[in-house]
């Protein structure tokens, strides 16, 4: 059953509260509880989600795009109400693009956990307050069974294509590895297998931060005046960070001082200047107790678990898959890809995005990606 619903966004102060608008977001409601790996199970689920092009009469033009750890359901179209900014991969889906929604069917999911619309720590439990620090702890195959009632909702049984980048695509992989069956193709972009180490420690850097903050209050904010707004923002600098790489920077930035402030008398320099940009830009639209639930889901990813390892696990693909890398990238660095590539035996030659962004390579060279997603879906041919 698909009902529209309100969704929680983030007022500019205090912390977050449901009740703004909700441009054009649709709601998947779950009938029955969602079991979850970790144990118990979540009794009320919502996914919100976007869909551009109409799905066919054989319903096999259907396009599965998965967002990263911040992104949202709102991949392509302009800012407006409940999305302040323009579409995340706005180049790839619409009209004559890429993922030509005259031709195929795109659906974007919010992930289950998250803070644009899907069942997460801002949502309300059974007793109708906000879940808070006692929402479950989520998987990447949690999210992944909850995108797939999405999917039987929707009436779609198999995808042409499953697409993601990043935790996007730990959750592609899942798809392809859970239900091989449903997967036509698949791209992955700047992923990995299972968490690294390096992974795991940045990750949880960031969510210490938060959960350092004074006004975390063990995740139980919602109803308070105040959120964990620095701990968020400062999880934010230290992954942007990461995102971008060391000569982007340099070249950028240097040591040059913001503005006509003096860095000898407490002002900041350019690069402190963009990063305080981009922590208060997070901190205005996402919910930092989604934030910490969804790193603890990256950082759990392990496609071989229960599984007979990671190489078993990759067996199990039949999808047509392509996977590439950003060559620039030091958070989800090429090697995770190329074993990907060389154990997943539908995959093709590991694939490198030229960009000198690091991992937020795979959302900014927008051209590069779009011709995988022309390799797997070519323009005149069959999915």
């Amino acid at each position: 059953m698909l009902t529209p619903a309100q969704v929680p966004l983030p007022p500019a102060t205090g912390a977050w509260r449901e009740g703004d608008p909700h441009g054009r977001r649709q709601w998947h409601r779950r009938a029955v509880p969602l079991p979850l790996e970790a144990g118990g199970e979540l009794p009320c689920v919502r996914l919100a989600f976007e869909t551009w092009g109409r799905l066919a009469p054989d319903r096999r033009n259907a396009v599965l795009v998965l967002h990263a750890l911040t992104g949202d359901s709102h991949v392509a179209g302009p800012a407006e109400p409940g999305h302040p900014t323009p579409g995340w991969w706005d180049g790839l889906v619409g009209p004559g693009l890429a993922l030509d929604t005259d031709r195929w069917f795109v659906v974007a999911p919010n992930v289950l956990g998250g803070c644009q619309g899907s069942t997460g720590p801002s949502s309300p439990n059974p007793v109708g307050r906000p879940w808070g620090g006692d929402f479950p702890f989520l998987t990447q195959r949690d999210q992944v069974a909850a995108e797939a009632g999405l999917a039987d909702a929707l009436g779609v049984r198999r995808w042409a294509l499953v697409i993601g980048g990043s935790m996007g695509g730990m959750r592609a992989l899942e798809w392809a590895v859970a239900y091989p069956e449903r997967t036509g193709a698949l791209l992955l972009l700047a992923t990995a297998a299972r968490a690294s180490a390096e992974q795991i420690a940045w990750a949880g850097i960031q969510t210490h931060a938060i959960r350092s903050d004074p006004h975390w209050h063990g995740g139980h904010y919602h109803d308070r005046a105040e959120g964990p707004h620095a701990g968020l923002g400062l999880a934010r600098r230290l992954a942007h960070v990461t995102y971008r790489s060391e000569p982007e920077l340099q070249l950028r930035f240097g040591r040059a001082p913001q503005g006509t402030e003096d860095p000898f008398s407490g002002g900041r320099y350019q690069v402190e200047s963009y990063l305080d940009h981009h922590a208060a830009k997070l901190v205005r639209r996402f919910d930092a107790g989604s934030y910490v639930v969804l790193s603890e889901a990256m950082n759990s990813h392990d496609i071989g678990r229960d599984r007979g390892g990671v190489r078993a696990a990759l067996r199990r693909v039949t999808a047509r898959t392509l996977v590439a890398g950003v060559v620039s990238d030091r958070l989800y660095p090429p090697s995770q890809q190329a074993e990907l590539a060389a154990g997943i035996t539908t995959a093709d030659d590991l694939r490198l995005i030229d960009s000198p962004h690091g991992h937020d390579g795979f959302l900014i060279e927008v051209e590069q990606v779009a011709a995988l997603v022309g390799e797997l879906l070519p323009r005149g041919g069959k999915a």
